[in-house]
């Protein structure tokens, strides 16, 4: 079957949804790029698929416009080798500040232009051998002799040994051979069948969330463990836009904060396997976002039965340390209580049901002097916004979006344990308030405290009712907290994407706290009408005091009059 031909370039495999008639399409990458601004959305088979493939796209796009401006030229102060339209070198003399000013001018042109230009055609056609998934560099993939060139003899193709089923490469499933996923969308058989299109999806898909059940590697001096692909170990967040044009184009970070100018955009297909394997012995952080979105996890190879039936080859091999990679810009940060150094944050199971508006100062620059790292991309949507002649309204509506695979938290598996999307959205001067007297991030920061404080006082309440009821007090009030904060996640989120930079601050915080007041007393209204004999009697404290429904309603509305201040309702 090495006679077969499956390109990337050409053949349709990236799902879409169009804008004007709503239904799906698969496209190639060369159609994708000519009419990225008649599709809404990417449609893959997961969210965390279409982010994985995203990235891949950008690093395209950063790979091609790092070279060549928005007139298909080369920029003055680089290189370009004609023939395989690489960058051999970028002008030292060249101030830093002259390159930024180019690529956002590159950036300016296409954003107004609404498509990209031609020049992205031309380089996929330069690399399409690359984008092939059979032949003498298939796509994602090792050939037979460089993967027994880098395991150990073993381990070699011809052994059948590090083997990665389907059902494993397929994060629906994620079926090991011991474990068997009740619940998958395929059933028997047919959980390692696969139609090439998706194949390659989830090829791009299982580099960047794999998992650390598989035990082969490549053979290095230095002894390593096997690693989660990169997108596991970070919180993600992006730029959502109207279009998948929009979309890539606010993600589409040319210059900024954490890049190097002088560093040259280098994506893993444009590496020999060998030079690849080299650097990533060396286990550095990349210093080019190109080589970034694309970093693999595993050295994949397939052995092709079928169409649908490939067997697939994995070894693992180094990654560098995730502390202090600040080149990553879809991320949110912590400081790591041990070293004090900056780590991506990372969603785990105990905060599964946390909505991104409740952690507002993790994406957006609350206190400068906080300590606490804004998301390089939305470093750069301020940038792009504060340019004399900005591209983006003050009126236009900023989303923020977040996609997490998050897995079960078993340090021998990280097998995928549920997909969780999130977003908020703001008007782009709200985000980004120039009236440092009355800025708004402060406002809504604060706002958020407030609503936090009363869903404490509504966990106690909860908590009091349970330890009436003789329940497990902590299980029963974390259930009707997370209830509580479901109720309120629409209804903040609706606030949030009305604020205007022209508001009275104090007037909008007000009618939040007034509707937030109605929401909690709903709540509890409710878990009134399902009380009990034994509620109303109530039990003694260990203070001998009455505790009963009455008096547990009585202390939260106390609580809430503190935390709420004085509302003033017609």
């Amino acid at each position: 079957m090495t006679s077969q031909s499956f390109n990337l370039t050409t053949d349709p495999w990236i799902k879409v949804i169009q804008t004007d008639t709503g239904r799906e399409k698969s496209v190639s990458l060369i159609e994708f790029f000519s009419h990225a601004q008649d599709y809404r959305q990417l449609a893959g088979e997961m969210r965390s698929q279409d982010l994985a493939i995203m990235r891949f796209l950008l690093a395209i796009l950063t790979t091609v416009y790092s070279r060549y401006n928005a007139g298909n030229m080369p920029y003055s102060w680089i290189t370009v080798d004609s023939d395989t339209m690489q960058a051999t070198d970028v002008d030292d003399d060249t101030d830093a500040e002259d390159i930024n000013e180019d690529l956002l001018d590159t950036w300016n042109k296409l954003y107004r232009a609404g498509k990209f230009s031609k020049i992205v055609t031309d380089y996929l056609k330069c690399y399409d051998n690359r984008f092939d998934m059979f032949g003498d560099h298939p796509f994602y993939q090792v050939t037979t002799a460089d993967y027994d060139a880098l395991v150990p003899s073993n381990k070699r193709v011809e052994k059948g040994k590090g083997q990665v089923l389907v059902k494993q490469l397929n994060r629906r499933i994620s079926e090991s051979g011991n474990t068997p996923s009740i619940f998958a969308p395929k059933t028997g058989e047919r959980k390692n069948s696969i139609d090439i299109d998706e194949l390659v999806r989830w090829l791009i898909t299982y580099q960047n969330f794999t998992g650390v059940t598989d035990k082969t590697k490549i053979e290095t001096k230095e002894k390593f463990s096997n690693s989660a692909g990169w997108l596991y170990r970070i919180n993600p967040v992006y730029a959502q836009g109207q279009t998948v044009f929009e979309t890539l184009m606010l993600n589409l970070k040319l210059g900024g904060e954490q890049v190097d100018p002088l560093a040259l955009q280098k994506p893993v297909w444009e590496y020999e396997i060998q030079d690849y394997i080299a650097v990533r012995k060396q286990q550095v952080v990349p210093d080019n976002l190109a080589e970034l979105y694309t970093t693999w996890s595993r050295i994949l190879h397939i052995e092709w039965q079928d169409n649908k039936h490939p067997l697939i080859f994995s070894a693992g091999i180094p990654i560098f340390e995730a502390t202090g990679a600040f080149i990553e810009p879809m991320t949110t940060w912590r400081v790591d209580k041990k070293t004090g150094e900056y780590r991506p944050a990372v969603k785990s199971l105990r905060s599964l049901s946390i909505s991104m508006w409740r952690n507002f100062g993790n994406y957006v620059d609350v206190h400068s002097n906080s300590g606490q790292l804004e998301p390089g991309i939305v470093s750069w949507l301020h940038d792009i916004k504060d340019q004399d002649t900005s591209v983006i309204a003050d009126d236009q509506l900023l989303t923020l979006a977040s996609t997490t695979l998050i897995s079960d938290g078993n340090a021998t598996s990280q097998a995928p344990a549920v997909e969780v999307a999130d977003d908020i959205r703001l008007q782009s001067d709200v985000l980004f308030d120039p009236e440092i007297a009355e800025y708004w991030p402060v406002r809504i920061e604060d706002a958020i405290d407030t609503t936090q404080m009363i869903g404490t006082d509504f966990y106690h309440f909860a908590s009091t009712i349970g330890q009436i009821r003789n329940v497990d007090a902590r299980s029963f009030a974390s259930n009707l907290s997370a209830s509580f904060y479901q109720k309120l996640n629409a209804p903040f989120k609706e606030w949030l994407s009305q604020l205007t930079v022209d508001d009275d601050r104090e007037q909008k915080i007000e009618q939040w706290k007034e509707q937030l007041e109605d929401i909690l007393n709903d709540t509890v209204r409710d878990v009134m009408k399902s009380s009990s004999p034994r509620d109303v009697s109530g039990i003694e404290d260990d203070k001998g005091r009455l505790l009963n429904i009455f008096t547990a309603r009585r202390r939260l509305n106390y609580n809430v009059r503190i935390h709420l201040g004085p509302q003033d309702k017609e």
